[in-house]
């Protein structure tokens, strides 16, 4: 079985992440979507939240999991037996970024890391850009899966 995991804090998730994850769960027999647990970061919305609004989204996508994780990710890679990280870029500096990170992670492991572009429609989004949307009544909505609702 080829396992990619998806690692995110997912703060919320955005269409740029569904648009990854949906062409990722064509290229794997399975995608791990894992919400990484920080104990230093200020999140807009609870674990709970965040993982409700990935469960609603893929509901109806048997080849999506989700999960969340403490640590190392390629320690959890290990743990769940996913031989790939699932990344998606939207920019040159995206890339600089994840490309340290997968070099790294492949330094100490043998998970390679799998880059897909994201689509020019939602190559702009991003969680930070939600959330100062969502702080400022903004219409959030045409940027995030219908699963997120903010009270």
């Amino acid at each position: 079985m080829r396992r990619a995991l998806f690692p995110g804090s997912f703060d919320p998730i955005t269409l740029g992440h569904l648009d990854i994850i949906k062409r990722g769960v064509k290229l794997f027999d399975e995608v791990i979507v894992a919400i990484g647990v920080n104990s230093e970061k200020k999140y807009m919305f609870s674990l709970e939240d965040r993982k409700r609004f990935l469960e609603e989204t893929f509901k109806d996508e048997p080849k999506v999991k989700i999960m969340t994780y403490k640590g190392l990710t390629i320690d959890f890679c290990k743990e769940i037996n996913a031989q790939f990280i699932l990344r998606g870029l939207r920019n040159p500096a995206d890339f600089e970024f994840e490309k340290a990170i997968a070099h790294t992670n492949r330094k100490l492991s043998k998970i390679e890391t799998v880059f897909l572009l994201t689509a020019a429609r939602t190559s702009y989004i991003s969680s930070s850009i939600v959330r100062e949307v969502i702080r400022n009544n903004g219409d959030y909505t045409v940027l995030v899966p219908d699963s997120v609702r903010v009270k």
